[in-house]
């Protein structure tokens, strides 16, 4: 049956099923975390349906723009499921279907309210990577449509894990796409998630599913009757980049240490590694506090990596470079190395979890900026 059909029966057959479709990840940055789906099934109406609320379009106008600004505008699309499985399967990526215990009626309702969401008018969302995506959007339907007899469970959750480190577990911390996200992204991943903000996430999705109740005649039923395995492909290892972020940080910190050294054996200063370090440093800082305060990020904001990529070091880089710097760069230099002392407080506090990949570039700095403490005492 085409699309165009489908749009005007809205009366599914006591045949019918209603399915949540869980995808294991792939190799791209923006697969790592798996998919949600969501599949209507329907032999007598040869009705077989995926909508898919992933969907986004990069030719749309400002779209760059607007997913920098933190106005992620996604949309729900719905094709035919057969042909969409053979993309997963190409890619040898496991599926997994959970069939929903649902009566008729419930079924027609979650059928018309797929529908609805699915004309031009009303497909397309907001989208948030973590409160708000194709993973978050089965359960919030499956509520909507069942209301108070529907039981999620939170037996899934066994240990206390926060959004950051949930995040984590999806995507090897030694590449330059966790470095990224990490650096980025503030505190507000960092506070113990509860058990509906697991389900931003495909695989807990799954989990939550596979433990959650329907009451049906005044009694609990398990919310899903079937469990499928549609394509059985091994989990994709985490792998680190070739050329990993704590390769390079690593190497930057030895050759550092080794010019550092040199510098003060000759009482002198190579004035190119300390505007390349300030400038870094501060254009980094830049980007922060423009996620912070200047984006609809929700998780941008009170982001304590800005104690090491601090902004206004873009302007420093010129002014210690200069023939006679200002006499109190020192002072300045100084009030970078408190905030690196910070850092470990706040990391044992657990306020903020950093990327375990920066500590070779953060004791660089730490060296490299007390070194310069000594060298500008002589400014004053």
């Amino acid at each position: 049956m085409n699309v165009s059909k489908a749009q005007q029966l809205f009366q599914l057959s006591a045949y019918s099923e209603i399915s949540v479709l869980t995808y294991g990840p792939g190799y791209a940055l923006y697969e790592k975390f798996g998919h949600t789906a969501i599949r209507i099934k329907d032999p007598v109406l040869q009705l077989d349906l995926i909508y898919n609320y992933g969907f986004f379009d990069l030719t749309e106008s400002n779209f760059y723009v607007n997913f920098t600004k933190g106005y992620m505008k996604y949309k729900l699309v719905r094709y035919s499921f057969p042909p969409s499985l053979k993309h997963y399967n190409d890619d040898k990526r496991w599926a997994k279907e959970q069939i929903l215990n649902l009566t008729n009626e419930q079924k027609n309702s979650f059928f018309s309210y797929l529908e609805n969401n699915a004309l031009p008018k009303n497909a397309s969302y907001f989208y948030d990577p973590f409160y708000n995506n194709c993973s978050t959007k089965p359960a919030d339907i499956i509520k909507n449509v069942l209301g108070k007899s529907v039981i999620f469970k939170d037996d899934f959750v066994v240990k206390n894990l926060s959004i950051r480190e949930l995040m984590n577990n999806e995507i090897h911390t030694n590449t330059w796409g966790s470095l990224g996200i990490n650096i980025a992204l503030g505190s507000k991943l960092d506070k113990i998630a509860t058990s509906k903000e697991y389900l931003y996430l495909p695989d807990y999705v799954f989990k939550s599913l596979a433990c959650s109740k329907v009451i049906k005649n005044g009694k609990e039923e398990n919310l899903i009757v079937t469990t499928k395995n549609l394509l059985d492909y091994p989990e994709k290892k985490l792998q680190p980049d070739a050329v990993s972020p704590f390769i390079i940080f690593f190497i930057l910190l030895l050759v550092g240490l080794y010019i550092t050294y040199k510098d003060f054996k000759n009482s002198s200063r190579s004035k190119w590694l300390d505007f390349l370090i300030l400038f870094t440093t501060g254009l980094l800082g830049v980007l922060i506090v423009f996620l912070w305060f200047f984006t609809n990020h929700s998780t941008a904001p009170n982001n304590f990596n800005i104690l090491w990529g601090f902004a206004p070091n873009i302007i420093i880089s010129f002014l210690i470079n200069k023939r006679n710097p200002p006499k109190w760069i020192s002072k300045y230099l100084i009030f970078l190395l408190v905030l690196l002392v910070l850092i470990p407080i706040i990391w044992i506090l657990r306020i903020q979890l950093f990327p375990k990949e920066l500590i070779c570039f953060i004791i660089l700095l730490g060296i490299r900026y007390l070194y310069l403490v000594k060298f500008t005492k002589n400014f004053e």
